[in-house]
């Protein structure tokens, strides 16, 4: 069985329980490919010799079996862009702070490998937006599992956003930016700006303007057999697009098409894991604090 893993800079708290990761691996017998940029911080700590490095997508596509990454949140979606279209499942080991998607902690690391080896898991399907322009900006790398987001960049100056839905006109958005979120990125960059919570089989969008101007916009459901176009403008000359981790500018008058991707992530999950249990443990819902 072979796992392809995927991280960032290993902070110095965390390199004694990533040392037993690539350990347990070893135990299990299972044969790992590291991505090239994470080899250099795995190196002091792991003998890497053995390990075959990967970098793209075509590296890995039809030879490994998972992925995993090591970190937060931030390093699962880049593991996302990596396996792209290739029916690879994912898992996150939580090494950073909240964990919404990377939700296995370390102190479930030697169950949850036992659980993948031997078959004892469950695969969650979730939605991507898919992005399309004239430019095509980000090549083929043009999805999001979490969400698209459009910012500010070099001005404290409102944008305004034109939206439609399936070429009708929904509103002009006076704000400092506007989200486009996934069902699960729900929880991420939308939830902070008062967007709804939104279970991860839900088949929609949420469009969630970002301190609008106009305090009676709210956040807007929408099926995700709809087609959204966006149109920019602003006193600005660049603005910034992002989805999920990465980022490109955009310029006023451009437009922006957001539909369902025709593909979907697999995200490994183990007993006990459950997006509502993800909530009650990571939102404190439930929890007395007057104790």
């Amino acid at each position: 069985m072979i796992i392809a893993v995927y991280g960032r800079n290993i902070a110095d708290k965390n390199k004694a329980p990533v040392k037993h990761i690539f350990e347990k691996f070893k135990e299990k017998g299972f044969k790992v490919m590291v991505h090239k940029g994470f080899l250099d911080s795995l190196s002091p700590i792991v003998e890497t010799n053995s390990f075959e490095s990967f970098e793209f997508k075509k590296d890995i596509q039809n030879k490994a079996n998972f992925m995993m990454s090591i970190g937060g949140d931030g390093t699962f979606l880049d593991a996302v862009a990596i396996v792209g279209d290739s029916n690879i499942p994912i898992m996150g080991i939580n090494t950073g702070r909240l964990g919404f998607l990377a939700n296995t902690n370390l102190e479930e690391v030697d169950k949850s490998i036992d659980d993948l080896k031997s078959g004892n898991y469950l695969l969650g399907k979730r939605m991507l937006l898919q992005l399309e322009t004239e430019r095509k900006l980000f090549g083929d790398q043009n999805f999001a599992l979490n969400d698209l987001t459009i910012f500010r960049k070099d001005s404290t100056q409102m944008i305004t956003t034109d939206s439609y839905i399936n070429d009708e006109f929904l509103n002009t958005y006076w704000s400092d930016g506007l989200i486009v979120a996934t069902p699960t990125g729900s929880t991420a960059y939308s939830l902070s700006c008062g967007g709804p919570l939104v279970m991860p089989s839900s088949d929609c969008f949420v469009i969630n303007p970002i301190a609008p101007h106009n305090l009676n916009v709210r956040p807007i459901v929408v099926s995700d057999n709809k087609v959204i176009k966006l149109t920019i403008h602003g006193r600005a000359k660049e603005f910034l697009l992002g989805l999920d981790s990465r980022n490109e500018v955009i310029y006023p008058g451009e437009e922006l098409k957001i539909t369902r991707a025709k593909f979907e992530i697999s995200v490994v999950r183990f007993k006990g894991q459950s997006f509502l249990n993800t909530l009650r443990d990571k939102l404190n819902w439930g929890a007395d604090k007057r104790n």
